[in-house]
């Protein structure tokens, strides 16, 4: 037992006389205490330095202070006249050069400075009170008195001081036993006495018992309602013994009843049996139902009358954040707040009976908005109506419909290419052979024109005066121009229905799109003079993606249409926009079965309906003369079709937009027939 718990277990009255001698020692400390520090005080701050003043004007007169700077002998000798001067600790005298020629006391029981020069430095390590003094001398040099001034207090001091402590100890001694005295009186001997009582009343088991009323105070109160409780205790004794004697004649009624209830039991048991079994298949016909609810991959949720939940399953938890345990009994509309919009179908699908269907909403419950569709069922039951709501996430049916979409657009067009090249490439041709001839039938270097002209009497400079004044090589270029531009639009058709044998190979994507980036920023001219060479190009490429196999030159080229979309989207922002440094950012990233190359800008961004469009033939934003439309479709050909990949776009107006290619990691597509290379298309998005 250690000295806390001792304590703990003391009487109080030994307590309380505890308490009071700490008490007493505390102030008899703290007040001794409190004297010595302000008698060593006073004696520093008033004695010494006056002390210190009356020995340097005695010693400064030159009656005394000449003899002892003559020789160190005779300043050694009025030094010594000074070692019993108690308040004196040290002394030195230094000649007028501030060299030491004598201490007090000796050197090695205390240093003082060999010079003056070194005086401050002593007195900066030093923290006793000191004094410098000058001795005048007849001659008008002067020597130098360093005293130094004792810290210690005269014995008698301490003498008077233990004294006096000891007077007061002894009076507080006194003064304690006579506290204790009362304290036993007064307090300890009333407690003991009510401590024997009690014992004598556990003892004895005689609650008739009673303890002497005290004095007015908390320990006669406490002997009173010791009195009180003893009254009650004996009362309810009396109380237990005719209880005692009606328990009696209650277990001898009980045991004609016991029979009774032992039949009764044996039935109950049975039933019991029987009931429990049922349970057992209940449950687990429960949570055979709510396994299957939770495996569901649609969010379930089922309301009551006042809608609130009755049924939550593990998807409708994944969407709405809410766990199972929060979500029942409370409002649907807390526990799922995005439903709450929809309180006029659930409120028709419960009061009406039927069924409401929402066939798409989009919500951004987690960092990508996703598409929904809701259908709201009647619930009807001998616990009163309600209704089921279902959420089925669709956003990848919505992607693939809109994917089978657009390869039935491409389909369709990709034979109708065909036809339509063959029909106009002969007059097309026919067209550019022409103005080439017409070009070389004008050339004065052929000898068979200037033969020709000459025959007809014709100067053919005259002639090739003439035209060019009228500007008809300016025509001829417009024709050929139109004319190769024509052909162009021929070739990316024929893209669509045209197949080539050549086979894939693996390929290193970064090596392929910094090359794709270095082609762009020599190639583009873009409109109002932008410069692609100041977007801000990003490449963000994962070390773990290996080679692919692609076709080079067309993921080239599909890459090179993408940049140049880019950076149009980036010379068309808003002014607002235009202190925001144009950025490309270029991504590669490893996502088995596929490898993925995602092509963000932050540009213009599209609108949805654009969006949509985007991948079909002939769709071009940019104004007439300025694009065909053919550069993204051929390009989502190029992916889908020629690589057995996907395409896809992500855009928001006025943020910017994400293309993102996905190639496949295996050879199997090696063996497609891609489309013939196209150069640069042009295609707004």
């Amino acid at each position: 037992m250690n000295l806390r718990q001792r304590l703990e277990n003391l009487p109080v009255g030994q307590k309380i006389l505890a308490a009071l001698l700490v008490l007493l020692a505390t102030v008899l400390l703290v007040a001794n205490l409190a004297f010595i520090s302000a008698a060593y005080w006073i004696s520093q701050d008033r004695v010494a330095p006056e002390a210190l003043q009356t020995i340097g004007r005695l010693i400064a007169n030159p009656a005394l202070s000449e003899p002892a700077l003559s020789s160190p002998e005779q300043a050694n000798a009025l030094l010594e006249q000074l070692r019993d001067y108690q308040p004196l600790r040290a002394a030195a005298l230094y000649d007028a050069n501030g060299r030491r020629i004598a201490q007090l006391p000796r050197e090695g029981s205390m240093s003082l400075p060999a010079s003056l020069e070194r005086l401050e430095r002593w007195r900066r390590s030093e923290y006793r009170l000191n004094a410098l003094f000058a001795l005048p001398q007849t001659n008008g040099s002067s020597g130098y008195l360093l005293l130094v001034a004792s810290s210690e207090l005269p014995g008698a001091f301490y003498t008077g001081t233990l004294t006096a402590s000891l007077a007061i100890l002894a009076t507080s001694v006194l003064l304690w036993m006579l506290i204790a005295q009362q304290i036993r009186r007064l307090i300890t001997r009333p407690i003991r006495d009510l401590e024997e009582l009690s014992r004598q009343v556990t003892r004895e088991e005689n609650y008739a018992l009673r303890a002497e009323l005290g004095n007015a105070d908390e320990i006669g109160r406490l002997s009173d309602a010791f009195n009180t409780m003893l009254t009650r205790i004996e009362a309810r004794e009396q109380q237990l013994k005719r209880a005692r004697d009606d328990a009696q004649e209650a277990v001898e009624q009980a045991q004609s009843l016991a029979e009774e209830t032992r039949r009764s039991n044996r039935k109950l048991e049975l039933e019991v049996q029987v009931r429990s079994k049922i349970e057992k298949k209940l449950t687990g016909f429960q949570n055979y139902l709510n396994s299957i609810i939770d495996s569901m991959p649609s969010a379930l949720i089922a309301v009551d009358e006042q809608f609130y939940v009755t049924q939550w399953n593990q998807e409708a938890s994944q969407l709405s954040g809410t766990s199972l345990d929060d979500a029942v009994n409370q409002p649907v509309f807390l526990a799922f707040p995005s439903l709450k919009p929809f309180l006029p179908q659930l409120t028709r699908a419960a009061e009406q009976h039927r069924v409401e269907r929402v066939e798409r909403v989009t919500w951004a419950l987690t960092d990508t908005p996703r598409h929904y569709s809701l259908t709201f069922y009647p619930l009807m039951g001998g616990t009163g109506r309600g209704a089921v709501i279902r959420i089925d996430d669709i956003t990848e049916r919505l992607g693939m419909e809109e994917m089978m979409v657009q390869s039935e657009k491409m389909l369709s067009v990709g034979g109708l290419a065909a036809g339509m090249a063959h029909e106009i490439n002969n007059p097309l041709g026919a067209i550019l052979h022409n103005v080439q001839n017409i070009r070389r039938r004008l050339s004065p270097d052929l000898p068979k024109n200037q033969e020709t002209a000459g025959e007809v009497g014709i100067a053919l400079e005259d002639l090739n005066h003439y035209l060019e004044s009228r500007e008809i090589p300016k025509l001829l270029d417009g024709i050929q121009y139109a004319g190769s531009r024509a052909a162009k639009i021929v070739t990316h058709m024929l893209s669509f229905s045209r197949r080539s044998n050549r086979q894939m190979t693996a390929c290193e994507l970064p090596a392929l799109l910094e090359q794709a980036v270095e082609i762009a920023g020599n190639d583009f001219d873009l409109v109002g003079g932008f410069d692609f060479k100041s977007v801000q190009i990003v490449q963000q490429f994962d070390p773990q993606l290996g080679p692919v196999p692609v076709i080079a030159n067309e993921v080239e080229q599909v890459i090179l249409n993408l940049l140049k979309n880019a950076a149009q989207a980036i010379h068309l922002r808003d002014d607002e926009e235009e202190g925001e440094l144009g950025r490309i950012i270029l991504r590669t990233r490893l996502n088995p079965p596929w490898a993925e190359i995602q092509v963000e800008d932050n540009g213009c961004g599209m609108p949805e309906n654009v969006r949509k469009r985007i991948f079909e033939p002939f769709f071009t934003t940019k104004e007439v003369g300025q694009g065909t439309g053919l550069g993204l479709s051929v390009s989502y050909f190029i992916i889908t079709n020629n690589h057995k990949g996907q395409m896809e776009v992500q855009s928001e107006l006025g943020q910017g937009t994400c293309f993102t290619l996905r190639l496949p990691l295996s050879s199997e597509a090696g063996s497609a027939t891609p489309a013939p290379s196209t150069a640069h298309q042009d295609t707004e998005h």
